[in-house]
């Protein structure tokens, strides 16, 4: 335990939430993986267990938990080897779930927070668009004021849980004159007509549902507008910081999955009438890999502290996601390479994890983009605020 962010509490939780994934969500995992379906069952477990309300307030049925808790929640989820189910449930609490917190309405918290909370419905984010990728303020879609109600027409891609997900928080040009200010965040009813969803197919996070989405005229209401008009860019740009630091965390907890495997590996692995764990270059390959982990975790754990705390951590959230992808790609691969040809098999998790990892540096702002955040405060003096 590390007693410098973990207190007891937090890793009696983590005890039960891993107890909870290998009985509840373990013995599924091959079968989703294998359909590309998360059953709605273990959504409304999860809601029962609490877990969609840890960062979520008392009054709309969450338990308003500290970061570490959430910490905790993700590093366990990346430790049953599904990088799709866990990205499912993440995409559901820190990415839809987070805007219907900090942005919707009294009205739109009670008819979509709270239920999500309950795992009775299921959220995703849609802004990454076909032809705009990384580049939000470039975006096509557009929700042009008609009285009451505003008129959607565009398309999302790459979108998790675009498929199968209750609701959607769409992003979408209210002004299409201005590129930063004319920004506005809704949410849009799966079943709102002019709302349709293809699902992509994946290398990796099989179990997940990946979807390109499309709005034809979609009428969406006045009261469904999250926050103010206009302000949908900065909200996003706001939200980032945590979906990056997240994504570090996911990235050292894989990591951290794949060397324990390795190093169990290597002690029954009898090779030259000695274990795999006696050869020193081996032994070697291990320390470097353990010190890539044990350097990114201690990071990220430093900036969940910060991020709990209340301050603004754009430049170290980017940080911690460009190289905490990027050492679990690293490790993960080295981890495949000790295990040998059994490396290369299905029945073992570094093939799947390998695939899994691989969108790491990709989802979330790429790594290029998150190159060109950093050089920006520190070469430019570009300052990052939160929204006023």
């Amino acid at each position: 335990m590390n007693s410098m962010y973990f207190t007891e509490e937090h890793e009696a939780f983590r005890a039960s939430f891993k107890d909870f994934l290998q009985k509840e969500v373990v013995p599924y995992i091959e079968k989703w993986e294998k359909t590309g379906t998360i059953e709605r069952f273990i959504w409304e477990k999860f809601g029962e267990m609490g877990y969609f309300g840890l960062s979520t307030p008392e009054e709309y049925g969450g338990l308003d938990l500290d970061l570490f808790y959430t910490v905790v929640f993700l590093e366990e989820l990346q430790k049953i080897n599904s990088g799709g189910f866990a990205a499912a449930i993440w995409a559901h609490e820190y990415l839809a779930m987070t805007h219907l917190n900090e942005e919707a309405s009294e009205l739109i918290k009670q008819k979509y927070l709270v239920p999500s909370v309950e795992g009775k419905m299921i959220g995703c984010l849609c802004v990454t668009e076909p032809f705009g990728g990384s580049d939000v303020a470039g975006m096509r879609s557009t929700a042009i004021k008609n009285g009451n109600t505003y008129i959607l027409n565009g398309s999302k891609t790459f979108i998790t849980n675009g498929v199968y997900s209750d609701y959607l928080i769409v992003a979408a040009k209210t002004d299409p004159s201005d590129k930063y200010k004319g920004i506005s965040l809704f949410v849009v009813d799966r079943h709102t007509p002019g709302v349709s969803a293809t699902k992509l197919d994946k290398l990796g996070w099989r179990a997940s549902d990946t979807g390109e989405i499309a709005f034809d005229n979609v009428v969406v209401l006045e009261e469904n507008l999250l926050g103010d008009e206009g302000k949908g860019f900065p909200y996003i740009m706001q939200h980032f910081a945590s979906e990056r630091l997240i994504m570090g965390v996911n990235a050292h907890a894989r990591a951290e999955y794949a060397l324990d495997y390795t190093v169990k590996y290597m002690r029954e692995r009898v090779a030259f009438g000695k274990s795999l764990d006696k050869f020193q270059a081996l032994r070697h390959n291990i320390a470097e890999m353990a010190s890539k982990i044990d350097m990114c975790k201690e990071y990220n754990y430093s900036i969940a502290k910060r991020l709990n705390d209340g301050q603004y951590v754009v430049k170290e959230a980017s940080m911690s996601k460009l190289l905490s992808t990027k050492m679990a790609d690293e490790v993960i691969y080295d981890a495949l390479q000790m295990l040998g040809g059994y490396g290369y098999m299905e029945e073992y998790p570094m093939a799947r994890l390998l695939r899994d990892s691989r969108l790491g540096p990709i989802g979330g702002g790429t790594s290029e983009i998150l190159k060109e955040i950093i050089a920006k405060i520190i070469l430019d003096n570009k300052e990052y605020k939160p929204v006023t």
